[in-house]
C-alpha cells in the first residue's frame, strides 16, 4: 500500500505563483510514475503532468510552459510549480503514483484546492 498527502493548494490571483507538494508513504519502493491531475466542478479528472522515477515528464498542453512537475526519489516527493496561473485553472489538484507490488496498482492522494480568482 502507499500513501500519498498534497499541499499547498491556495486562493491566488491570476498570474500569481503556486507550488504544490505530495509526500509519499507506505512501500514507496514499488511506485513507478507519479503524477498530477485535477478535478473542477462538473468536469471530469484530467491529467496535468506526470514524471517517471527517472524524472521524464509530460505534460497537458494546456499547461506547457506555464506549470513544471519534478520529484525528489530521496524524499518520496513530488512537486507542481504554477506558474502564471489562470482563473481556468481552478480546481481540486490530485496526487498520483503508479506501483507495482506484484500487480499494478494506482494511489490518489485526498486532493488541494487551488483557486485562481481576483
Amino acid at each position: 500500500q502507499v500513501q500519498l498527502v498534497e499541499s499547498g493548494g491556495d486562493l491566488v490571483q491570476p498570474g500569481g505563483s503556486l507550488r504544490l507538494s505530495c509526500v509519499a508513504s507506505g512501500r514507496v519502493f514499488t511506485i513507478g510514475a507519479m503524477g498530477w491531475y485535477r478535478q473542477a466542478p462538473g468536469k471530469e479528472r484530467e491529467l496535468v503532468a506526470t514524471i517517471t522515477r527517472g524524472s521524464r515528464t509530460n505534460y497537458a498542453d494546456f499547461v506547457k510552459g506555464r506549470f513544471t512537475i519534478s520529484r525528489d526519489n530521496a524524499k518520496n516527493m513530488v512537486y507542481l510549480q504554477m506558474n502564471s496561473l489562470k482563473p481556468e485553472d481552478t480546481a481540486v489538484y490530485y496526487c498520483n503514483a503508479v506501483s507495482y507490488d506484484s500487480r499494478w496498482a494506482n494511489y490518489w492522494g485526498q486532493g488541494t484546492q487551488v483557486t485562481v480568482s481576483s
